[in-house]
């Protein structure tokens, strides 16, 4: 019996996140889209520290997540604005994450954000993935990638344009479907105990509408700069309030001294009555 000698050719292992581009070389579209992830990422920071301990979360701004493996790689990947998934270490192997590749992770975020700069129909894309569409040019869309395979349970997408949000839930882990805010106008995340809504207001000198979290009592959740912002305020009531305690013990007293010094006058010992 004649041996075989053909080289056997195994397949190469999938990449990981040192392996695949961390970007696709386009450019943020408006000059919302950083601030605004700052201000969810600054102010639900210490909920996310309370609910995970040990540290044990990541969170992407504008970050890949792939979910296919591709030709070239980023045809795979789709980058929410946004997003947030627990229980993962924040670094890999003790290197700064690059990317976020679901085949090495088997965690779905549990929310995405999305930050429209247009009408929002890229983000309401339900295109499939199918050989007809790939053979047409059409990839498939953001709608349908998260909620058919990286089945992210909360959807958001934020239309900067009109002001509008749109929040999406993963009813029985199947499909989206479009959720009703409550009675403050938010929609709450219950695993985490917070609301996302619309804020109108200032930050980083930019007064508009944006997106922030309240806790589970509709209690807005501050960022560092308003924490340190109200800790001074704090301070200045206690100092006025202090000033005034002192002004009205002083005024008191000079009123005393003032009696006692007619009392004087009229023979009488103030200090005998």
């Amino acid at each position: 019996m004649t041996q075989s000698t053909e080289k056997i050719v195994l397949p190469p292992p999938f990449p990981d996140h040192t392996q695949l581009p961390e970007s696709d070389g386009t450019f943020v579209k408006n000059f919302q889209e950083h601030p605004q992830s700052i201000i969810l990422t600054d102010s639900i920071t210490p909920v996310l520290d309370r609910v995970h301990p040990d540290g044990q979360y990541a969170i992407g701004q504008d970050c890949g997540i792939y979910w296919r493996e591709t030709q070239p790689p980023e045809a795979g990947a789709v980058a929410p604005d946004w997003f947030y998934v627990g229980n993962v270490s924040p670094n890999l192997d003790g290197k700064v994450r690059r990317s976020y590749v679901l085949w090495r992770e088997f965690m779905s975020p549990l929310i995405a954000l999305e930050f429209s700069s247009g009408n929002g129909d890229e983000e309401r894309d339900k295109t499939p993935l199918s050989r007809s569409n790939l053979d047409r040019g059409r990839k498939p869309g953001k709608f349908w990638v998260y909620e058919n395979i990286i089945k992210i349970p909360y959807y958001g997408i934020f239309v900067i344009s009109t002001g509008k949000l749109e929040m999406y839930n993963l009813a029985n882990g199947c499909s989206y479907q479009k959720m009703a805010p409550n009675n403050r106008g938010h929609y709450p995340v219950p695993a985490l105990g917070v609301e996302l809504g619309l804020w109108q207001g200032s930050y980083q000198h930019q007064t508009q509408l944006w997106l922030r979290w309240w806790d589970s009592e509709g209690n807005l959740l501050l960022t560092g700069w308003e924490q340190n912002q109200l800790s001074l305020l704090h301070v200045e009531q206690q100092r006025e309030r202090a000033d005034r305690e002192q002004q009205r013990a002083d005024r008191q007293q000079q009123r005393a001294e003032q009696l006692a010094a007619r009392l004087q006058e009229l023979g009488i010992d103030p200090d005998a009555i």
